[in-house]
């Protein structure tokens, strides 16, 4: 799937919800069926810088897609970086980086995040667009 067939996806899901609370409960049902990070990983520098909670982000290549792992101590933060995992993980470098994640306006999460659960997504999403851009170049050197 493209990641905008996945954002589309997302969207439809989030349509079934009436009210923000339904959608909330939701989002942490999703952190709690993301899989666990290995503690192997909860590095200083796996860690996204701007965020309130600690969010823990190891990206890997596999047959040229990069794939992403994640984790959070906060419930919530961890059902948005699943979402973003779930959207992200699984594509070409150059598709990541250039990716437009209008899924995240689109359901109503800008409008309804605190601003520093807003400002936390905002750098999860710039830091998994620099590693596709960092793996993009890797793979132009080759």
């Amino acid at each position: 799937m493209t990641i905008n067939e996945i954002q589309d996806e997302i969207i439809d899901e989030f349509s079934m919800f009436d009210d923000w609370t339904d959608k909330y409960e939701y989002i942490i049902d999703i952190g709690k069926k993301l899989k666990p990070l290995p503690e192997v990983y909860k590095t200083e520098e796996n860690k996204i810088k701007g965020c309130q909670s600690q969010v823990w982000l190891h990206p890997h290549i596999e047959s040229d897609k990069v794939i992403f792992e994640g984790d959070s101590d906060a419930v919530i933060v961890k059902g948005l970086i699943g979402l973003l995992i779930r959207t992200l993980s699984g594509q070409r470098p150059e598709d990541i980086a250039g990716s437009n994640l209008y899924f995240i306006d689109k359901i109503g999460m800008s409008q309804h995040l605190a601003q520093t659960r807003s400002n936390g997504l905002a750098s999860m999403v710039k830091q998994m667009k620099l590693y596709g851009l960092a793996y993009q170049a890797k793979q132009e050197v080759k």
